[in-house]
């Protein structure tokens, strides 16, 4: 084999066109969606020591993303790990954010996990729970994509602000 073999460089080239394609979409997916900004906001707020700083939106996005079989693979025994649990929680927080954006209305969130992944995330604003959701085997806590990380987020969010524009004086209570 010669060398001029050996270094064909037109695959190279297509396998680097398919990555660039791939961070291209996910940082579109990022700059067009409020929740997936207010996501990466969240998880550099959380960033004691500045290490995010620098990092792409998309790489910081990419915990959240898990595909099915991935998913099955963890395993449920034990304690939700440290890191899963930082993730729901910028998740939710993220949606409280983007509510209180919306609405004006101070939003709080909490998460309230068993040692075996069970559990439920509120937020809630004066004495109004804008968003409750039962959250089971937390420690697979992840979306299939970005499109449905963003669908699921934008859904809870669309839900807080209908309750919070239909009954402000519980809010404000």
């Amino acid at each position: 084999m010669s060398s001029v073999d050996t270094l064909n460089p037109a695959p190279v080239a297509a396998k680097k066109s398919a990555a660039e394609d791939s961070v291209i979409e996910t940082s579109v997916i990022a700059e067009d969606s409020a929740f997936l900004k207010a996501i990466v906001q969240q998880i550099r707020a959380n960033d004691a020591y500045g290490t995010y700083r620098n990092w792409a939106d998309e790489t910081l996005l990419k915990p959240y993303i898990i595909s099915k079989k991935k998913r099955r693979e963890i395993s449920v025994e034990g304690e939700v790990d440290p890191i899963t649990m930082s993730r729901i929680l910028a998740f939710y927080r993220a949606i409280a954010t983007c509510i209180e954006q919306e609405t004006g209305q101070l939003s709080q969130v909490v998460v309230d996990l068993s040692h075996e992944g069970f559990g439920w995330a509120l937020i809630f604003s004066g004495r109004l729970i804008l968003v409750s959701k039962t959250l089971r085997d937390a420690q697979r806590f992840g979306f299939d994509s970005f499109e449905k990380l963003n669908a699921e987020g934008e859904k809870l969010i669309n839900k807080g602000i209908d309750l919070a524009q239909r009954f402000p004086e519980v809010c404000n209570v």
